[in-house]
């Protein structure tokens, strides 16, 4: 057989044809630069003359020969190395990778046959022809083929063909050739793997005995797992890693927990006995704490580490949404290699910490949050020096198939959009799988990258112990009942080879179910597992002091206004900017806007020594162009944050715009805020309503964490929030979702209406991170934020505090007498600008009664609810006769549901309480601006009209 060498390279790889015929240049230079092998087979032929170079898939191959057919052995050459490719590239797909024996996919390029080869030709080929290090330890192809075969078609699938970094993909390749990470190069204990192994199933087992039915989420079919972790701990310790941060869902947890996390038998086993104490867990539920189940807990452990520093391992507690732990454990892991000790931007060490994310193969598939986070991986202000992960890879979930759950051949394979490297390993090799965890942990730290391991094993029982898989997997659960665990295989091959005697494996379980079975016998039987919980100090957050001397706040303001010699300001933004320069001159002119007010907060937390994260969307320059915290020089595009550059900054700032995601952007700022309490952590949304598609993070980590993992966050959320005509999706940042969640002061809800009112309650956050810490929601302004109404006077931050209840103005100033008012309206947010701005208001006469008789009071703080403020303001109106609730929201959402019972609780019901705002609606507002306006119309008429219903 002849065939032209164009003919072959279109249907081989060039590059490959090339690599042949650099060989042969080698040869004809020197012919003792290649093996004996290939310099015999060179000697054998001639190249016939060759033209210009062929371009094959965009690489330049080699020359293609002018008018004469190519000699068979050079189209055999071309034919081993594209074969050697195609195993290095799909060996994969025919790895004996299923532990219940399934048949592998395979692929016709990984056959002789489908190149024109036969085992003769291989056998009389060198072994140069196949390439990296099996090329160099092999003598004929057949060889190195087959050897290739060992490698990347056994019980280890590697899957990069789809990374494009050629040194990634080098040095992927030879650590799997070299086999760098195997037994040889690194021997394994094998007895002591024996004994791991055998704890793990023990355990499982020793719980299915004593708790039949009790709900586990067993490891049984995955028990490497345990001996992976251990293998990537004990190489993270030695290599300078001080904190490795695991995400899990339940899948094996427990016994994560008791095996790597260290977590007590005694204590898991009273978590399974769970008896009834009922003064406890009073006393408990009195601090707001309520606990969660026991494969949702978190733990922490300390092991020896390199540099005399100890290693810290923590798992954190993760909800039944299995995924979104995720950008939890990669904000944790952002915040504890961010030093911040220092004004400007944090120095960030990615190699401080380790994150590792355990996932469910269904969930990694299914859960877009997964994908979110993902993205995070290589952003400036996210990245966290690679991750490791690891699909606990039961092939079904709860009762679903594969074939029903992804569109895709592996459950890995949304990770090959990102460019991350993956292996498949099959479960039941223990050999395979501590190389697959040593090879995780060499790339992570050589590369800073993420890694994923696709533990493809199986599940023993059901989801949960009593479930019938059965039912729904009949023809699985046939081959599971009749499989051998991994323990007994290790076993029973160690015994095979004569390397433990035959009854040592029942000796290590014997000694294992003992020692669980003194465990559970030592525990009394009304004992509770108590966490210690400590209330926060009694008034805390009404103690603080916010105000900033006006000298203080001036230097801050000018410092804020410096930018480098040369830098240019674009013109129309230089203009605004040099309008505020004497905006603190005059103490009691109203000129501090929302944007100089917040500058001003942030830089005076900076000067008091609190450091200070702020990301979101478009949060550099702020949704409605109103804080450009960062600058851009209008010629370069040169970046600029003058936060960064505070003479008087004892921490440090950084501020980063997310990507246009809000559930692991917030799962992401929660874990950092949790893991760093002490810095002051910040996400705004660009609309408020945006923070919805975060809804599962909201209620499972912001407002519960507390109550169930006794967690302390601290986080901020600014979510733009007001009804200005913008439509369902542009004015509500549902606020009723908040109030909903808030019990058990489990956050703090604020409304403010006035620039020094945020930036009091900005401040008092932050002095309230360490002796008080809850999370901070703030609905905040869209047209108010350059409204006249909503600016303050310099003096009212030099000397003003947090107000939860601010009195009507006029009231105050003595233009209205208390005496004269008979209703009082109750508000938050911009209606009450609505209001006061209305003509009713401002025109108020004699002849206009009911008017003149209402004033006008501002709940700014919505949770917790202002009782103590609120009772002696009302008493303070003598012949007071009703009470109004007014909002923009209609009736089922806004805070009306919330504050209802909170007044009438208050008043003991001696004023009857009226509402007016939106009837109850299906969606939060108007889509037409004309309507919206009549809308608004009718609602402040209501409130000076005497309307309102009960």
């Amino acid at each position: 057989m002849t065939t032209s060498i164009p003919t072959a390279l279109a249907n081989f790889y060039g590059p490959n044809a090339g690599y042949v015929l650099e060989l042969y240049e080698r040869f004809q230079k020197d012919p003792t630069a290649v093996d004996a092998a290939t310099r015999a087979f060179f000697e054998e032929w001639t190249p016939p003359p060759f033209s210009a170079p062929v371009h094959v898939n965009g690489d330049a191959a080699s020359p293609a020969p002018v008018g004469a057919a190519a000699p068979a052995d050079l189209y055999k050459a071309v034919a081993v190395a594209n074969l050697a490719q195609s195993i290095r590239e799909y060996g994969h797909l025919a790895a004996q990778l299923d532990p219940l024996g399934s048949k592998p996919p395979d692929d016709p390029s990984l056959h002789l046959d489908y190149h024109g080869l036969s085992e003769a030709d291989l056998r009389a080929l060198p072994a140069s022809l196949v390439g990296g290090p099996v090329g160099e330890r092999t003598e004929t192809a057949w060889d190195a083929i087959a050897e290739l075969r060992t490698i990347y078609s056994g019980y280890i699938g590697y899957d990069y063909d789809h990374l494009r970094i050629p040194e990634v993909r080098t040095w992927l390749r030879s650590a799997a050739e070299a086999d760098w990470f195997g037994p040889e190069q690194m021997p394994i204990d094998e007895e002591a793997l024996l004994a791991r192994l055998t704890q793990v199933e023990s355990f499982e087992q020793f719980l299915q005995s004593n708790f039949p039915g009790k709900t586990r989420f067993s490891i049984e079919g995955l028990d490497m797992l345990v001996p992976m972790l251990d293998v990537i701990l004990a190489q993270a310790g030695q290599t300078g890693i001080h904190e490795v941060l695991i995400g899990m869902a339940h899948r094996g947890r427990l016994n994560v927990l008791a095996h790597i996390l260290a977590k007590p038998y005694e204590m898991l086993l009273l978590e399974f006995k769970d008896p009834v104490n009922s003064a406890s867990q009073t006393r408990l539920s009195q601090l707001g704490w309520t606990g969660d189940v026991k494969y949702h807990a978190g733990a922490s452990r300390m092991l020896p580490g390199s540099d005399m520093l100890d290693l810290t391992v923590r798992m954190a507690p993760n909800p039944s949404h299995l995924e979104h732990v995720n950008p939890v454990v990669e904000g944790m892991a952002r915040a504890a290699g961010a030093f911040v000790d220092q004004p400007g931007p944090p120095r960030q060490d990615q190699f401080v910490s380790l994150p590792i994310q355990i996932h469910g193969d269904a969930a990694f598939s299914g859960q877009g949050i997964v994908a979110e986070t993902l993205n995070f991986t290589r952003l400036a202000g996210y990245s966290t020096g690679g991750t490791i992960h690891i699909i606990a890879n039961n092939q079904v979930g709860f009762t679903t198939g594969p074939n029903q759950t992804r569109s895709t051949l592996y459950a890995s394979d949304l990770a090959k959009g990102f460019k991350i490297p993956i292996v498949h390993v099959n479960a039941d090799d223990p050999v395979a799988c501590i190389r697959a965890a040593r090879l995780a942990i060499g790339y992570r730290n050589h590369f800073k990258r993420d890694f994923f391991i696709d533990l493809i094993g199986y599940r023993r029982y059901g989801h949960n112990e009593g479930d019938e898989p059965r039912f729904t997997q009949p023809k699985m659960y046939a081959i599971v009942d009749e499989l051998p665990t991994v323990c007994q295989l290790w076993a029973q091959q160690l015994v095979d080879e004569g390397k433990i005697d035959a009854d040592k494996p029942q000796q290590l379980r014997q000694a294992q179910t003992e020692r669980l079975q003194e465990a559970l016998a030592s525990l009394p039987a009304d004992v509770v597992a108590e966490p210690e919980i400590k209330p926060p100090p009694p008034g805390a957050a009404r103690k603080v002091k916010t105000a900033v001397a006006l000298a203080e706040l001036r230097t801050l303001h000018q410092n804020l206004l410096t930018v480098p010699d040369g830098f240019d300001v674009h013109p129309r933004l230089q203009r605004v900017r040099k309008r505020s320069e004497n905006a603190l001159q005059n103490a009691d002119d109203a000129t501090v806007d929302w944007g100089a007010a917040e500058q001003l907060a942030l830089a005076s937390i900076l000067a008091d020594g609190a450091a200070i994260r702020m990301t979101g969307e478009d949060v550099k320059r702020g949704t409605f162009s109103h804080r450009h915290a960062a600058l851009y020089d209008a010629a370069t595009g040169a970046e600029y944050v003058p936060l960064h550059h505070l003479p008087a900054a004892k921490a440090a700032f950084e501020i980063h715009n997310s990507p246009l995601t809000e559930a692991a952007a917030i799962g992401f700022e929660y874990g950092y805020n949790i893991e760093r309490p002490e810095r002051l952590v910040i996400w705004e949304a660009q609309y408020g309503d945006f923070f919805n598609t975060a809804q599962a993070v909201i209620d499972e980590f912001v407002t519960s964490g507390f109550a169930k993992w006794d967690q302390t966050p601290s986080l901020v959320l600014l979510l733009p929030h007001g009804y200005e005509g913008q439509g369902p999706d542009h004015s509500s940042a549902r606020l009723e979702r908040f109030l909903q969640s808030a019990a058990e002061v489990n956050m703090r809800i604020a409304y403010p209406t006035t620039a020094a009112q945020y930036f009091h309650l900005l401040r008092r956050q932050a002095a309230l991170l360490v002796t008080d810490p809850l999370p901070l929601i703030v609905m905040t302004p869209k047209s108010l934020l350059r409204h006249p109404l909503a600016a303050s006077t310099p003096r009212q931050l030099a000397e003003g505090r947090w107000q939860p209840i601010i009195d009507d103005p006029e009231v105050i100033s003595g233009r209205r007498a208390r005496a004269d008012i008979r209703r009082l309206i109750l508000c938050s947010g911009k209606i009450y600008v609505d209001l006061v701005s209305s003509e009713r208001r401002t025109s108020a006469a004699e002849t206009d009664t009911k008017a003149a008789e209402t004033a006008i009071v501002r709940v700014e703080q919505l949770y917790p609810f202002p009782a103590y403020e609120l009772e002696p303001l009302l008493a303070s109106y003598p012949n007071l006769q009703e009470l109004v609730w007014v909002q923009e929201e209609p009736r089922n959402m806004g805070a009306w549901s919330a504050v209802k019972p909170q007044i009438n609780f208050i008043t003991q019901e001696r004023y009857p309480l009226r509402y007016i705002g939106r009837p109850r609606r299906a969606s939060p507002a108007e889509g037409s601006v004309s309507w919206h306006k009549m809308e608004q119309d009718e609602i402040v008429e209501s409130a000076f009209g005497g309307g309102g219903e009960e």
